[in-house]
């Protein structure tokens, strides 16, 4: 899909089903403006508050490319900021505080991830802005959360943080000599986060639909990150102990990658029926009769032994596509390791319209990013526009919402409070 373009759904349905939410974001990086983002996708107008001077901190990031304005804008921006517009004003002045606070009433929801305690040292923390707008739902993101109690609420928190706070990184380890590695599947803890902020939205809208009444929703990234992680308190409760996410998966089967001619393959064997499919596929239907393989913690002791040995050696003249396309024809789960190349090829990433171009200010190839994962029958894909220039639609939106004059915004912007 390209910026601009138009899917149209399915069963001819018409319309997205947030149109008509409006979502006032005073947010930064990636682990709220991911979430709004999506809700972008789905139909809500999305106005994003920046500081005049810097933006987002994300604009900061590396790699950068040269905006339509001349600005360098970075990557973490450049992914995250979609379909939104962008309205530069200063909430540490009194006048930015008061134009923010007229504007909430226009909006169902103010989202933000500051810090925990900023907007109410500025004064426009939830007891404020509900106050001014009752039916408003107010959504935080932060690393522990605003609501409940932490020891650690004033600890600053990146995905990474999280990810290894909730137990992903020391659960993968290999081996006790080799240390955790960091990233284990991109920015987990922002987007694991930015999903979990949407849903609690989606969840107010609701509740509001019903009662009238707005809330706060608080979502701790540590707190989305321990539920992502669910497998590792959940094993040790079952008396299971070390690394549960390592490739020797013990007495739970088969579950690591193989190589192939071209790269590395995954499979999953957990069931013994999927062992003796898996047997027949690569040559050796003796296993399925042989007590020796009957059994989950017979195939760990001979994983590295006998049966990697004999995959691999099945692999060997095939590439990792075609090994678990066999694989699964046979009914047993399986999947390519995929480079950033394999999935920008990919057929099914191509028709579910899950890489949006995006052409490129200074005139390099398209820049990629990510689609709407959430797929509804009765509901177009696109227009996707592009992310926005630093404070682009300031005018814009102070005219239409709060009928400021050409004069006034003049005035505002030559004393730097836009």
């Amino acid at each position: 899909m390209r910026i601009g373009q138009v899917v149209e759904s399915r069963d001819g349905g018409s319309g997205k089903p947030l149109e008509g939410i409006r979502i006032l974001a005073a947010e930064q990086m990636q682990a709220l403006p991911y979430a709004t983002q999506l809700m972008a996708h789905l139909g809500a107008d999305v106005v994003k508050v920046e500081n005049p001077s810097t933006g987002d901190s994300a604009r900061g990031s590396r790699p950068t490319v040269a905006d339509v304005d001349g600005r360098d804008v970075g990557a973490t921006y450049l992914r995250n900021n979609l379909s939104k517009r962008s309205i530069a004003i200063d909430l540490k002045s009194a006048e930015g505080k008061e134009l923010f606070k007229r504007l909430v009433p226009r909006f169902d929801v103010v989202a933000e991830n500051f810090k925990p305690g900023t907007l109410e040292r500025l004064g426009i923390g939830y007891e404020t802005l509900s106050a001014l707008h009752p039916p408003l739902i107010f959504v935080s993101v932060s690393g522990f959360g605003n609501l409940s109690p932490s020891p650690y609420t004033e600890w600053p928190a990146y995905a990474p943080i999280v990810e290894a706070m909730a137990g992903l990184y020391e659960a993968a380890r290999r081996s006790p000599e080799e240390a955790p590695r960091i990233g284990v599947a991109g920015s987990l803890g922002d987007i694991g986060s930015s999903l979990f902020a949407t849903v609690g939205v989606l969840a107010a809208l609701r509740y509001r639909d019903r009662t009238g009444e707005g809330q706060y929703v608080d979502v701790s990234m540590f707190d989305s990150m321990v539920a992502i992680a669910d497998m590792v308190p959940f094993m040790w409760s079952m008396g299971v102990r070390g690394n549960v996410l390592s490739r020797k998966r013990g007495a739970t089967g088969i579950v690591d990658s193989f190589a192939a001619k071209d790269g590395y393959f995954i499979l999953e064997v957990v069931r013994e029926h999927q062992f003796e499919r898996m047997a027949r596929v690569i040559g050796h239907p003796e296993w399925a009769d042989d007590p020796e393989f009957h059994g989950r913690d017979q195939w760990a002791e001979k994983l590295e032994s006998v049966i990697r040995p004999a995959i691999e050696a099945w692999a060997a003249d095939k590439a990792k596509l075609e090994c678990a396309r066999a694989l699964c024809a046979a009914g047993v789960a399986a999947g390519p390791s995929n480079a950033p190349d394999d999935v920008i090829a990919d057929p099914h990433v191509r028709s579910h319209d899950m890489l949006i171009e995006v052409p490129r200010p200074d005139g390099g190839a398209d820049l990629l990013v990510v689609g709407n994962p959430i797929k509804m029958s009765k509901m177009s894909e696109g227009p996707v526009k592009r992310w926005p220039t630093l404070g682009e639609h300031t005018n814009e939106v102070l005219r239409d919402e709060l009928h400021l004059t050409d004069r006034e915004l003049a005035d505002l912007r030559q004393r730097s409070v836009i």
